[in-house]
């Protein structure tokens, strides 16, 4: 690849989208443009030291920009009609939203409550999380981010099921909190400040839509799985506690040691030691997944705490992390 890639960005004045400016304006390989796909103010999204380069979306001028790869940090539907656009230019593209996780449009319809017609895009997009889709991630042209919820229970059940340690009888679950920034810029009455501020609420109860990427990622069946969102009167992370039980009695080193094998030569996954335990501030403005763990043997109950940024590993530093790959730049380029 040459020294410097150009690449583009569209919804950049999102949360997400800024955040992934400010990745890509600290990494030495490439020159961030943004790309303006509707009306927008001036100031509006400038929260950067310098403003990056604009010019207006023109899939048919992407080509003569000079840009090589695209983000899209837009809400599904609008990746749903603008992504096949772009990737007819032959431009790569990552995908920070739903648009493109699932497998099916029968499953994107249940859990989206919308239809898909591109088939053909969901059966190639590849699931961009890069400590288990590295491989093919690097010779994608469409990468779907993953949700930020699911990379952090993902990275934590996964090691369990394929160490084959996990009681699945017993069921797996995940008790998840989220920063408000995981609801996106759009306003709503449940992102208001007065009815975020001094309250705690659990929503989108055994319908969230980022189950369905749990299940592709740990190969848990739906019945195995309880997943609960709840939003916190926070800006951003993302701390997930989830409880399940061991085949056999198992020490916390024992357990530990499953992680270790898995994790100790990932870049961005930190497991814990002595039954230490991350917090938010662990993890926020980083775009690591830190992991702690605490066993009671003799019952076989275990507790995973997994955090993440939602805005970092969850969403813009995951999404630079796939570029990296697509790109060819070391995969911790612009990250640490």
């Amino acid at each position: 690849m040459a020294d410097t890639v150009r690449v583009g960005i569209v919804g950049f004045t999102g949360y997400s989208g800024m955040e992934l400016v400010k990745f890509l304006q600290r990494h030495p390989h490439v020159e961030p443009v943004l790309l303006e796909h509707r009306s927008q103010l001036p100031d509006e999204g400038s929260c950067w030291e310098t403003d990056p380069e604009r010019i207006p979306w023109l899939p048919e001028g992407l080509c003569d920009s000079g840009i090589q790869l695209v983000f899209f940090a837009t809400p599904h539907e609008v990746s749903l009609e603008l992504v096949p656009a772009a990737l007819d230019t032959g431009v790569k593209v990552i995908d920070l939203s739903g648009a493109f996780r699932l497998r099916t449009v029968d499953k994107y319809s249940r859990w989206y409550q919308m239809e898909h017609d591109r088939p053909d895009l969901l059966e190639e997009a590849v699931y961009g999380l890069p400590e288990y889709f590295r491989a093919v991630t690097k010779v994608a042209r469409l990468v779907s981010n993953p949700g930020c919820y699911p990379t952090a229970a993902s990275l934590a059940i996964r090691p369990l099921i394929t160490a084959g340690v996990l009681a699945r009888e017993a069921g797996v679950i995940c008790d998840a909190k989220s920063g408000v920034s995981g609801a996106g810029k759009k306003p709503s009455r449940k992102t208001h400040f007065c009815s975020v501020t001094d309250n705690f609420s659990a929503y989108a109860i055994l319908e969230h839509r980022h189950v369905p990427e749990v299940l592709l990622t740990t190969d848990l069946e739906e019945h195995e799985l309880s997943f609960t969102a709840q939003l916190l009167p926070v800006y951003r992370g993302i701390l997930e506690t989830i409880y399940v039980r061991t085949e056999e009695e198992m020490t916390r080193e024992e357990l530990a040691n499953v992680y270790h094998k898995v994790y100790d030569k990932e870049p961005f996954v930190r497991v814990y030691p002595d039954g230490s335990l991350p917090s938010l501030d662990s993890v926020n403005h980083t775009n690591y997944c830190d992991l702690g763990i605490r066993v009671d043997s003799k019952t076989r109950r275990a507790v995973i705490v997994a955090a993440i940024d939602n805005l970092g590993k969850g969403a813009a530093g995951q999404a630079v992390q796939n570029m990296n790959l697509v790109l060819g730049f070391p995969e911790a380029c612009g990250l640490l």
